[in-house]
Parts: C-alpha cells; sequence; structure tokens
C-alpha cells in the first residue's frame, strides 16, 4: 500500500514531542539570545571554521543532516533552529525577518563567534541576505540555497507572483489549523516540492510534519507568511531593498522548484559586488537533502576561496 494517509486527520502515532530525529555525531545545546531558547546542533571540530547553516519553512536543522552527519575537514557546522521552528522557543516577536536577524546576530554573539561562513535555504537564505547587508564585518560569505534575493523589481517578480499566492495566503490565513489537523505538508507541500521522492519517504517527510503539530512551531509558521504579506512585501513594493551586498554571495538554485523561479536570483539584478548564481539540473526546492553531494562541494570551494590570509 503506497503512504497516503487522510489528508484531514495526522497519523494516530504522531509525536509533536518527540525530541529531534538522531543524526551521528552530532553535539546538541540550547542557548538563550535576545529573548529566545535557540536549539543548537553541531558538528566538526569544535576549534573548527565556523559555518552557520539556517533552515526555512517547512523544516528545521535537519534540512542539513548531510552536512553535520559528515561535516567537511576543519568546519564547525552550526545548524541552529530559527526562532520557534524545531525544538527552539517562540521569539517574543511576530517573525518579522529583520527581527529574526537580529536574533541570529545574538546567536552569534552567545557563542562567541565574531566571524562566520554563513549557509541559507528557504527562509534561512532570505534570512541571510538580511544579515549580510546589515553586518558584512561578521561574515566571510554566503552560500545562498534555492531562494530569491531581495533585490526585485515588480518586472522581474509580477510573473512569477501566482507561485507564492498557490500557498502563503492560506498558511498566512489558516496556518495553525493546516499544520495542526491536517496533511497540507505530507500532501501538497513536500511532494510538490521535491524532484528526487526518494530523499523525502515517509521518515524524512514525518521528522518536518510531526513537528509543526506543535501549537509554537504552527504558529510561528503562520506568523511567517502572515507578517511577510501583511507588513513586508507592502514596504518592499514602496522602496525595495537599496543596500548593497558586498560580501561574497554564491547561489545555487535547483531549476524545478515549484515555489520559487530562478529567474528571482538572477546575476544581473543582484546589488551585490561578487554575487554569481549556479543553476541545477534535475533539482528542486531542498536542493541541500535532494544535492547534499553539489552542497558540500560548493561550501568547501567557497571556505577556500574566503579563508585567512
Amino acid at each position: 500500500m503506497p503512504w497516503r494517509p487522510s489528508f484531514f486527520s495526522p497519523a494516530s502515532d504522531s509525536d509533536p514531542a518527540a525530541g529531534p530525529p538522531e543524526i551521528r555525531g552530532v553535539r546538541r545545546s540550547f542557548v538563550t539570545a535576545r529573548g529566545v531558547r535557540f536549539h543548537v546542533t553541531e558538528a566538526g571540530p569544535a576549534d573548527g571554521r565556523p559555518v552557520l547553516a539556517l533552515h526555512g519553512w517547512p523544516q528545521h536543522h535537519y534540512a542539513y543532516r548531510h552536512l553535520l552527519a559528515e561535516p567537511p575537514d576543519g568546519l564547525r557546522i552550526i545548524a541552529p533552529d530559527l526562532p520557534g521552528y524545531g525544538w527552539s522557543g517562540p521569539a517574543p516577536h511576530r517573525w518579522a525577518k529583520e527581527d529574526v536577524a537580529s536574533d541570529v546576530l545574538a546567536l552569534l554573539d552567545e557563542l562567541g563567534l565574531d566571524r562566520v561562513l554563513l549557509v541559507g535555504h528557504d527562509w534561512g537564505g532570505y534570512i541571510a541576505h538580511l544579515l549580510v547587508l546589515r553586518a558584512p564585518e561578521r561574515f566571510d560569505a554566503l552560500l545562498a540555497l534555492n531562494i530569491a534575493h531581495p533585490w526585485q523589481t515588480p518586472r522581474v517578480f509580477l510573473p512569477h507572483a501566482w507561485r507564492f499566492l498557490v500557498y502563503q495566503p492560506p498558511v498566512a490565513t489558516f496556518g495553525r489549523y493546516l499544520h495542526q489537523r491536517t496533511r497540507f505538508l505530507e500532501q501538497l507541500i513536500f511532494p510538490g516540492a521535491v524532484r528526487h521522492r526518494a530523499e523525502f519517504g515517509p521518515e524524512v517527510v514525518r521528522a518536518y510534519a510531526d513537528r509543526f503539530r506543535d501549537p509554537v512551531c504552527a504558529r510561528t509558521a503562520t506568523e511567517t507568511y502572515r507578517t511577510f504579506l501583511l507588513r513586508e512585501v507592502p514596504r518592499s513594493a514602496g522602496r525595495g531593498e537599496r543596500r548593497r551586498a558586498t560580501v561574497p554571495i554564491r547561489t545555487l538554485f535547483g531549476v524545478e522548484d515549484a515555489a520559487i523561479h530562478p529567474s528571482l536570483a538572477a546575476e544581473e539584478t543582484a546589488r551585490a559586488d561578487d554575487y554569481r548564481l549556479e543553476l541545477v539540473e534535475k533539482c528542486g526546492h531542498f536542493i541541500a537533502e535532494e544535492r547534499p553531494d553539489l552542497v558540500r562541494a560548493r561550501l568547501v570551494e567557497l571556505a577556500a576561496a574566503t579563508g585567512p590570509d
């Protein structure tokens, strides 16, 4: 029988209070910064070069399980759950993205990290762009994974706006119900966004979906999109992003992404001193899990190119 549970009811054995999924060799801790109790998962040498890896929706640190299970030589992979996601505590704000960027900077301070390499996927990639624009002195470089850059124009964005309207308004309006009481993630989001289904068998999908049945996570997902649509989109439509990135940015983009079109990450529209886009064929939105080998290789290359003199 194929794995096809009813859309309108959670699995009887789902447990939103369960602990994080196992990843061999990792270290886990809780670090409080700016009022958020961050759950932080690390791997690699404690004195290695730090790499901060930020996930998106509808995921948590497990999105980087391949890097965490086999960290590249000399790199310390640090994958926090963003505020209100995974096993991190809720944010004391409505998930405005600049506020989350402030939370992440405070986390770096608490970890005693002055400067890191940065990796970001989906919302984690959006927040990563805000971080390098606000505090370039804290970041050696950014590896962005399947995320639009912040320098959008109506001419480029509007032809692809329908992609966001398919799922963002429902999440912003009914997100708590959808995450807690339906199979929204299992039957609509992951199957529609994943090219290589083998990477997203039932056990992987449930590692994400079950956690969003927790009321804190369900509320955070709702606020992520509600704040974006009601506050951040209108504000950006009025003035747009004018800051210029001085930190090197390398973007990997699976071209079969059903949610974000590659043109929204184009080199020619990026306001950046050093921005390069690499399109990845036969790959969808979840590139860190669909092509972990490529993500690892590009991270190692970026670390070598931006290492200490």
